[in-house]
């Protein structure tokens, strides 16, 4: 059975229109006063705002744990888990990063409070507040997550580049996997860098043609080979966000910055990874990415920090679900 352009695109759509207040059973804001005797989100922010300020690399890392994490079994930290096969060792894991700063984290609050606040959690505000220092404004999140038992490399299939046409019912993916994109549309690479490594067969070799993207800018490309030479052996940073101030106007990089730039930036063809530049050509997503990159940056930022709460609110355990880990990197023992 055919399945039209516009059909898939209303799923999407509806998907977006979802976003709107739900309400998450057990989870609350403030679910730990009166439960703790000291202010835990307190302690968070006091941890994570000086960290992000010495390394700004903390908030893309911290940005794409909590994704990983909340699309494998939903929000319940089951990326955290150490293990020969658990998620860590997934391939699209291996290069997460942020381990030490969560356990930094939830040692501090053990000291004051042990025993009560999840490790899913802990990756939830440490976000936030990576992101308020980001300037990407503080926002409210809920509490009461519980820390999931379960951590299988198997069960990682993240999705990859955003397919630029659906055909059959067959190809119509979970319901996951649109939210994912809806979410990831809103929140994008507006932060972090990549490396010359993961960009290289864009710039030489696109689809084994021996020529660059034709998608990619020939401005940004040109750029981007002085920067990452065919045979150099050294894999140099690339900002994702490679900056600019409109349309038409391209400014210095602002992947240190959260804020609407990205999307200006794909709209005219700048956009670093096939995946992000995707997100401009793709029918799904064009016209969020437009109305992102004409509008204001309050616009934006309302926009992303509601994608970011309704992030942490996916497939969560609560109630008597799950348990309350004493180390974020191992389940309890009996």
């Amino acid at each position: 059975m055919k399945v039209s352009a516009a059909a898939v695109a209303l799923a999407f759509a509806l998907v977006l229109a979802n976003f709107a207040d739900q309400s998450h059973g057990a989870q609350q804001e403030g679910f730990y006063k009166g439960k703790c005797n000291v202010d835990v989100e307190k302690i968070v922010s006091n941890i994570i705002t000086p960290l992000v300020g010495q390394k700004p690399s903390i908030t893309p890392a911290l940005l794409r744990m909590q994704f990983h994490d909340c699309f494998v079994n939903g929000c319940d930290a089951s990326i955290l888990l150490d293990g020969s096969s658990s998620e860590k060792t997934a391939i699209p894991n291996r290069s997460v990063r942020g381990y030490d700063v969560i356990d930094l984290v939830k040692a501090a609050i053990a000291k004051s409070c042990p025993g009560v606040v999840s490790s899913a959690d802990v990756i939830v505000m440490a976000t936030r507040d990576a992101v308020a220092a980001s300037k990407g404004g503080w926002y409210s999140v809920q509490t009461g997550r519980r820390d999931g038992s379960v951590s299988l490399a198997k069960n990682v299939n993240l999705p990859g580049p955003i397919p630029l046409q659906y055909s059959t019912a067959k190809e119509l993916v979970p319901k996951t996997w649109f939210t994912f994109l809806a979410l990831f549309t809103l929140v994008g690479h507006t932060v972090g860098v990549t490396h010359c490594s993961f960009i290289k067969n864009r710039l030489y070799n696109f689809n084994n043609t021996g020529s660059t993207d034709p998608t990619m800018q020939t401005e940004l490309a040109v750029s981007l080979k002085l920067k990452c030479p065919h045979t150099s052996t050294i894999d140099n940073r690339v900002d994702l966000d490679q900056g600019g101030s409109s349309l038409a106007i391209v400014g210095e990089p602002t992947s240190e910055i959260i804020d609407n730039s990205f999307y200006k930036q794909i709209v005219i063809r700048r956009g670093v990874l096939r995946i992000d530049q995707a997100l401009a050509l793709n029918k799904l997503t064009n016209d969020t990415v437009n109305k992102v990159a004409i509008s204001s940056n309050d616009y934006f930022l309302a926009k992303f920090q509601h994608a970011m709460v309704k992030l942490g609110a996916v497939e969560v355990l609560t109630g008597a679900q799950g348990e309350i880990r004493k180390s974020c990197r191992a389940i309890n023992k009996s």
